[in-house]
């Protein structure tokens, strides 16, 4: 980076599965993300400017089995030259000046990781049916599980009941807490 002069440059970079695999993250492993990246040099810091977009492959969260999601992040990062490398702030990097280069590499990674949602499940349908079945059959059964774990096929013992047609028995258990909130009331 030292090197650079004064101005403008404009970078282009391919990650594949050997740069995930490489970098030895938790959540990503696999993917083709292209990055370019636009470097403004100055006397006293360096601008990179990073436009990510590509494909990475995460596991599912509800059948386990890889599927693609779409990476599409803008980020920044500021390089300022010190006496030691320290991180001010999320965009602020000081690296030391008689190094005067800084490996990128690792923030790429942090950069497509942030843009990943939290939650990662297949479209309706697109689940692993043998896992898809598993689930519903060990899943509590409540209207919004069902919709939840729903994957677009009905099995036999899918029944929709309406709240009138819903049975009325409960474990013995709750019916000795019932009666401490009923007494609680009166």
């Amino acid at each position: 980076m030292k090197n650079l002069t004064p101005g403008v440059h404009e970078f282009e970079y391919l990650l594949e599965n050997k740069f995930f695999v490489d970098i030895d993250g938790d959540l990503v492993q696999k993917g083709k993300v292209k990055v370019n990246l636009t470097v403004k040099r100055s006397t006293m810091m360096f601008e990179m400017n990073f436009q990510i977009d590509g494909v990475v492959m995460v596991p599912c969260d509800r059948c386990l089995d890889d599927m693609e999601m779409p990476i599409d992040t803008h980020n920044r990062l500021v390089v300022k030259f010190g006496k030691e490398y320290a991180e001010e702030n999320d965009e602020v990097v000081i690296i030391p000046e008689d190094e005067g280069s800084i490996n990128i590499a690792w923030f790429l990674y942090e950069f497509i990781a942030l843009a990943i949602p939290m939650k990662h499940i297949h479209a309706p349908g697109k689940c692993n049916k043998t896992m898809s079945s598993k689930l519903k059959k060990h899943s509590a059964k409540s209207t919004t599980d069902e919709d939840e774990f729903d994957d677009g096929d009905m099995d036999d013992d899918d029944v929709s009941l309406d709240d009138d047609d819903m049975p009325t028995t409960t474990d013995p258990r709750w019916d000795g807490l019932k009666g401490l909130l009923e007494n609680d009331n009166n």
